[in-house]
């Protein structure tokens, strides 16, 4: 909900709103992970320390719950899964991000 998404876009603020290619999942989900959870803004504490944080992102269409309801089960059909290119679009367009692909990250 409201508060994921909130979460969400601290991590991504972290990372500059820029992901790698290899971040997304040929399922259409994506994850990225961050060295400090500091960075999100969260206070410091002492007896923990600083830890990492990994974030996965799962998107879904509408009505994929078919899959994995108990009754009448269905299969989802190959155009109502989501494509890798789909939810880079998808991530473009929500949090104006940019996606660095395997080519640009051998120029720098």
């Amino acid at each position: 909900g409201e508060k994921a998404m909130e979460l969400l876009e601290r991590g991504l603020r972290v990372k500059e709103f820029e992901l790698k290619e290899k971040n997304f999942s040929a399922t259409g989900n994506f994850g990225f992970g961050i060295d400090e959870h500091i960075d999100l803004g969260l206070k410091y504490d002492p007896s923990t320390g600083i830890y990492g944080m990994d974030f996965y992102v799962v998107i879904e269409r509408a009505s994929f719950r078919v899959s994995r309801r108990k009754r009448a089960l269905a299969k989802i059909g190959v155009k109502h899964r989501i494509s890798p290119k789909e939810t880079m679009q998808w991530f473009k367009n929500k949090f104006n991000g940019i996606v660095i692909s395997g080519n640009q990250l051998q120029e720098k």
